[in-house]
């Protein structure tokens, strides 16, 4: 029997220093337009996309983009947004992607302690820097904090290599370097889009996110619709 449901599934899967309330500006205003959204934490993706109804969109942001690359394979899965994101490729993890361009200022203001890596409270500016100061300290308090040998870990697929794929890129990201943003997306096929923004664009410029998350929407629509 066919599905009667018109429109993807979007699961999102957060970055480093963060947890699944980084997407609460683009999830409230998707819901209300008739999409099923669900936050994935880590370790939890493909778990997560069996909570939500086929086929599914997966958005990524930062250390996100690796693991909707390797999700993404899932016969479910019709379509990839990565924001400001990693994609390694099969022989490659995040951490050699980002040994490929210049270190971002963002690493200067962390602290590696009990096992783990912080972002210090002198780095929000380098992080999500053109967020108010009240927005900057939510994320700071709610910052998830990743073990250090997080991206040494390989992603188990290339989903990019089969799914169509849209990217947004950073244009004064100082935590993902934008030329290896530009690099990932052009290496990928995908549709870009560079907004003049942080590293947190779904924060700061959530609308044009969510227009991002539309297009990609509408376009895995049409070729799902007979399905």
């Amino acid at each position: 029997m066919k599905s009667t449901q018109t429109k993807p599934s979007i699961v999102f899967c957060h970055g480093l220093w963060a947890d699944g309330s980084c997407f609460s500006k683009l999830i409230v205003p998707l819901q209300a337009e008739g999409y099923e959204c669900i936050a994935a934490q880590y370790c939890l993706t493909k778990a997560t996309i069996g909570r939500v109804s086929s086929p599914v969109i997966l958005v990524g942001h930062s250390y996100g983009g690796s693991i909707i690359t390797g999700a993404g394979t899932d016969d479910r899965v019709v379509g990839l947004v990565y924001i400001c994101a990693l994609a390694p490729d099969a022989d490659e993890t995040s951490q050699t992607q980002q040994s490929n361009f210049p270190r971002t200022a963002v690493f200067s203001h962390i602290d590696v302690k009990d096992g783990r890596i912080w972002l210090l409270p002198d780095g929000i500016d380098d992080f999500a820097g053109d967020l108010p100061e009240h927005e900057k300290k939510l994320v700071l308090a709610t910052q998830g904090v990743p073990k250090p040998d997080l991206f040494e870990a390989k992603v188990g697929g290339t989903a990019w290599k089969s799914k169509p794929s849209w990217y947004i890129v950073g244009k004064k990201d100082r935590t993902v370097h934008p030329d290896l943003e530009r690099a990932m997306a052009k290496r990928m096929g995908a549709t870009i889009y560079e907004l003049d923004s942080s590293h947190v664009p779904m924060l700061s410029q959530p609308e044009r996110v969510i227009d991002v998350i539309r297009t990609a929407a509408k376009a895995v629509q049409g070729a799902t619709a007979a399905a």
